[in-house]
């Protein structure tokens, strides 16, 4: 399997199953899009010692079903593991999700990661540590996974897209923060680039004070409810990328370079003041939507605010 990226932690790893000192479980943690699922995978066929990449018996995914994986979930798992390999003499168990493990469904994993039978491997994946009870991390050989370099993540773009406009590859690699799947959403997505488009128009038009353009923006936006935080960030890139280039003037720097001609004219048209007040009100609004409040009408207020600049 072809794989780009954490190449310490696929060393490590290789040598431990060598030595035979592998830990029967494991917790990789990274961003969405970072790879965990797919290291995962070649974790596991290294275990089983399988060369061709395909679907085995042995390796077991357990998938999010409902908003979070409670204990009805984990009693189905520790049924899974407590079965005895189908095809050789060992078997992985790979959790996904596993941020979303109620606490109550992590302490009835607890004995099962601590004493599998012999032969079967767990590994769960989760987007952040904070999430995961300190008696699970100590029971796993913890993985963390770091955004790839610049150059890595070039590499994987150009494995995957080998004929891609270069300003579009650039562009793609700013925006991805050093995550792969950040990249290839960048590229394939419709949904993203409909809303970078409408971001970028949003900003054109905060000077007018229209209200009509509020209820305008206020209804494409509804559709991004669950992407709020991307919403968000996409909005701040932009703000960002216009006070550096209005400062400096260079191409290299911006991150939504594909964009350059609408960075250009906004940045000509907006004082640093009023970009610093716009960066206040993104803010406020991220606050006010991790508190829980209704995204509709949080978006609104953002909205209207933005237009009184």
């Amino acid at each position: 399997m072809e794989f780009i990226g954490h190449n310490e932690i696929r060393k490590v790893f290789n040598k431990l199953i060598d030595k035979n000192a592998l830990s029967h479980a494991h917790l990789i943690i990274g961003e969405d899009g970072i790879g965990k699922s797919t290291l995962a995978t070649i974790f596991a066929l290294r275990i089983l010692d399988k060369k061709e990449e395909r679907d085995y018996a042995d390796i077991v995914h357990y998938r999010l079903k409902e908003k979070s994986i409670g204990i009805d979930e984990v009693r189905d798992i520790i049924q899974e593991v407590n079965k005895k390999p189908f095809e050789g003499e060992k078997k992985v168990v790979i959790i996904h999700k596993g941020n979303k493990l109620t606490i109550q469904a992590q302490n009835a994993l607890l004995k099962t990661i601590e004493e599998p039978p012999k032969g079967v491997y767990i590994i769960i994946l989760c987007e952040s540590g904070e999430q995961i009870l300190d008696t699970i991390k100590s029971r796993c050989q913890v993985h963390k996974l770091s955004p790839l370099s610049l150059l890595e993540i070039e590499e994987y773009i150009d494995l995957k897209f080998k004929a891609l406009d270069e300003d579009k590859k650039n562009a793609a690699i700013a925006y991805s923060s050093g995550i792969p799947g950040r990249a290839e959403r960048f590229i394939n997505d419709e949904k993203l680039a409909t809303l970078r488009d409408l971001l970028c128009k949003l900003l054109e038009e905060i000077k007018t004070n229209n209200k009509e353009a509020v209820i305008r923006f206020e209804e494409s936006f509804k559709n991004y409810k669950e992407e709020w935080e991307e919403l968000l960030q996409v909005l701040l890139s932009l703000v960002r990328d216009i006070s550096i280039y209005k400062e400096v003037e260079n191409k290299k720097l911006i991150i939504n370079s594909d964009k350059l001609h609408e960075i250009d004219r906004l940045s000509k048209e907006m004082s640093f003041i009023k970009l610093n007040k716009i960066v206040s009100i993104i803010n406020d609004t991220r606050e006010r939507l991790k508190s829980n409040t209704n995204f509709a009408l949080t978006l609104n207020v953002m909205i209207v605010d933005l237009m009184e600049v």
